[in-house]
């Protein structure tokens, strides 16, 4: 609880409130926000955030997230491509994470829009390494490839839990068309880093955990980061085992054994959490 605490505290209240003015005045939310992530602290105390496109309305309504859901009431905003930029150029940033709400109400689930993203990033600040995390898109191959053409750094895409619990945590999704999604994002784009997340303490099994690495890696994905799942609030899904940081080390050891190249394991490791320091140690 200690170290819950001191996350969401950060280590720089000036630099926390500058990040938080920056991002408000350009309009520009982020998932640590409307997600309630427990490290926006820390995070926003080094001046860096995973940045929220295409609104902060989710048409999914996923049992384990804090972003609110619905029907979004307008189409993506022309203008993010360029504000995005700007919010990352006058951070300061050498590695930006981009993720969205997942919006089924387009006919793309927003991958042109993501591409738009990408191609302003690498416009504006060239040296600037993009990581987008990204929805299922409907398993739509047309919209994958999308987003990829724009020649991402990193494509990610959250697996979450494993298969038994997707109908009580992953409404609307479905485990096969994720893990297709990641199989086919490294047929598509070889020389891009696959990158997923899973959460423990949801009621898994360690049997059905290994399953899931299993299947990651079979993907080709290369980085993986695996945390405990805290419940938003009461009505979200809740905690059925706070996993010990001795068993996130174990599970570290494991997925490096069978292959993945950097492994994140840990009660406070989120999918974006301290991403530059993974792709360096993959490099």
């Amino acid at each position: 609880m200690e170290e819950v605490c001191r996350a969401k505290k950060g280590s720089d209240n000036e630099k926390i409130r500058y990040t938080r003015n920056l991002l408000a005045r350009l309009e520009q939310p982020t998932v640590c926000e409307s997600a309630g992530c427990p490290n926006r602290g820390e995070c926003f105390s080094h001046h860096t955030a995973t940045f929220l496109i295409m609104g902060d309305v989710c048409t999914r309504n996923c049992s384990f997230c804090a972003v609110q859901h619905g029907r979004p009431s307008a189409p993506p905003d022309e203008n993010e491509p360029e504000r995005v930029a700007r919010a990352v150029t006058e951070l300061g940033l050498s590695h930006v994470v981009i993720t969205s709400v997942t919006r089924d109400d387009l006919s793309d689930g927003g991958a042109a829009h993501y591409a738009s993203v990408v191609r302003a990033l690498r416009y504006h600040c060239p040296d600037v390494r993009v990581e987008i995390l990204v929805p299922d898109f409907k398993g739509s191959e047309i919209a994958l490839a999308t987003a990829l053409a724009a020649r991402p750094d990193i494509l990610a895409h959250n697996i979450e839990t494993v298969p038994r619990l997707y109908p009580q945590v992953r409404r609307g999704a479905d485990y096969a068309r994720s893990l297709a999604l990641l199989r086919r994002s490294r047929t598509m784009s070889p020389g891009t880093i696959i990158k997923s997340s899973l959460m423990l303490g949801l009621g898994e099994q360690d049997s059905e955990v290994q399953f899931v690495l299993s299947d990651l890696a079979a993907t080709g994905c290369e980085i993986l980061t695996i945390g405990q799942y805290l419940a938003p609030s009461l009505v979200h899904a809740q905690v059925v085992r706070y996993v010990s940081p001795r068993e996130f080390g174990n599970w570290r050891e494991k997925a490096l054994q069978m292959g993945f190249r950097s492994v994140a394991a840990g009660p406070l490791i989120r999918s974006s959490y301290k991403a530059p320091a993974l792709l360096e140690e993959l490099r």
